[in-house]
């Protein structure tokens, strides 16, 4: 069949209310045009993030009323690490509130300056966190992944040549970690091979260089090992999972992707020593390791949520329903990444708006339009979120300059994507009319979150 169809009954729903396109004006003036500052209720479709924005099933909101509020040794914690020890055959299991709070746990206790982190493609906390503890994080991107529009199978892959000669230049006793993210979020949502983590896995025992895996998306990446890689067609979503795991030292997950939660995360590893540590300073401040700052009904929301998302029928709906977007706006011209990401489709804002410098941010000018003409929330993926300035005070560009229209799990229908991709190809028809963006107000971290622009006159 052609249709794809929800996997799910709609059994709870939320009014969205319609704004005006003048209103629309003066809601993104106020917000100094940054979509983080733009109150939700003024969001018509809300593609900002995947992050804490799932709807959760029938059985996770039984789970939270079941949820044990013990202190300590809550029910509650015990099938939640049991449930990520059966998925990654990982012993040591560590709760936080939320991803970013594992970076943070980890990146403290391994970074510091002279330190360096290398990824396929750091996300914007992640690189955060290591830059606040006086490391650098190096991303190492293959080079099919360097290319939108190109379609490739594994785009998120990671450099095995440019590593081994990171590694020689750096020293490794100055890498603590190498870090693999899949699906590779600031890479467009690309998945990463089994074949390519193998790879890296050798290159990392041969260093002695800890391996770990940002798991945000894993069982979505997974499933793409499935479809796309030799030898997995047969294999089940947790099969192929495990396997992914047992190549790594340790991950960290926002438990606010794949596992359908609002809130929650997670640091799983296989060193005794370090998990020692960074349960230390959970206690410092996140909370007591049983815990790690959730609420016993979160962390069961979790334990249920990750064994859901394995499920091969939601994963097909998922992946079909990103390509169905990315599909439509292909046939009408619009440049995007290919192939389709597992989460969100990106649109390569310098090919949608050539005119636009980099300097007067592309990526942020497009997140306006699509807001001003339908009240669509993206993000950008650019320079905004990942510039820096060179001793002169002159933008670093980022390497790519995506806009990503990132779709929450299990919340909008056929129809509320018809309706994006209908306002993103009438806004790509009078693409000539839009105007870039300059900077008045900024933080040196994470500015994209609280950043204040205005059009270029």
């Amino acid at each position: 069949m052609k249709t794809i169809i929800e996997p799910f009954r709609i059994k709870s729903v939320e009014p969205i209310y319609f704004t005006t396109k003048e209103e629309r004006k003066a809601i993104l003036e106020k917000a100094c045009y940054n979509p983080f500052r733009i109150h939700a209720k003024d969001v018509l479709i809300d593609l900002l993030t995947d992050s804490g924005t799932s709807a959760m099933s029938s059985n996770q909101w039984a789970g939270i009323m079941q949820g044990d509020e013990s202190y300590a040794g809550s029910e509650s914690f015990f099938h939640f690490d049991n449930t990520i020890k059966q998925i990654t055959g990982m012993p040591l299991v560590i709760p936080t509130h939320q991803g970013r709070a594992a970076e943070k746990i980890i990146f403290t206790i391994l970074g510091g300056k002279g330190k360096y982190f290398i990824s396929n493609t750091l996300f914007d906390t992640t690189r955060a966190n290591i830059e606040f503890s006086g490391a650098e994080g190096i991303d190492l991107i293959c080079e099919e992944g360097k290319h939108p529009t190109i379609p490739a199978p594994f785009k998120g892959n990671m450099d095995v040549e440019a590593l081994k000669k990171v590694i020689k230049e750096k020293g490794p006793a100055n890498i603590p970690m190498v870090i693999i993210t899949v699906t590779n979020n600031s890479g467009g949502g690309q998945p990463v091979s089994m074949q390519n983590i193998k790879e890296v896995r050798q290159v990392c025992t041969e260093n002695k260089i800890p391996l770990y895996i940002d798991a945000c998306r894993f069982a979505e990446n997974s499933y793409f090992i499935k479809l796309r890689e030799e030898g997995y067609a047969d294999k089940s979503v947790p099969e192929i999972a495990l396997e992914l795991f047992s190549y790594a030292d340790g991950c960290t997950m926002s438990a606010k992707k794949d596992a359908f939660a609002n809130i929650g995360g997670f640091l799983a590893m296989r060193d005794l020593d370090l998990a020692i540590r960074c349960r230390n300073l959970l206690i410092i401040t996140e909370g007591f390791t049983t815990y790690g700052g959730l609420a016993g009904r979160d962390l069961e929301a979790i334990a249920i949520g990750l064994q859901e998302v394995m499920d091969e029928n939601y994963l097909h709906y998922r992946i079909r329903s990103i390509e169905y977007l990315t599909n439509k706006l292909i046939a009408a011209g619009v440049p995007v990444m290919q192939p389709a990401g597992g989460h969100a489709v990106y649109i390569d804002a310098k090919e949608f708006l050539p005119d636009i410098p980099v300097d007067q941010y592309p990526g942020q000018a497009l997140v306006g339009a699509l807001y001003l003409e339908g009240g669509i929330r993206s993000v950008e993926i650019g320079s905004l979120m990942f510039g820096k300035y060179d001793e002169t005070g002159k933008l670093i560009p980022a390497q790519m300059e995506l806009v990503r229209l990132a779709i929450p799990r299990r919340v909008y229908t056929q129809s509320h994507i018809d309706y994006v991709s209908e306002v993103i190809i009438d806004v790509f028809n009078k693409r000539n009319t839009l105007k870039g963006l300059t900077i008045i107000e900024e933080t040196p971290m994470l500015r994209h979150f609280t950043a204040k622009l205005k059009p270029v006159q």
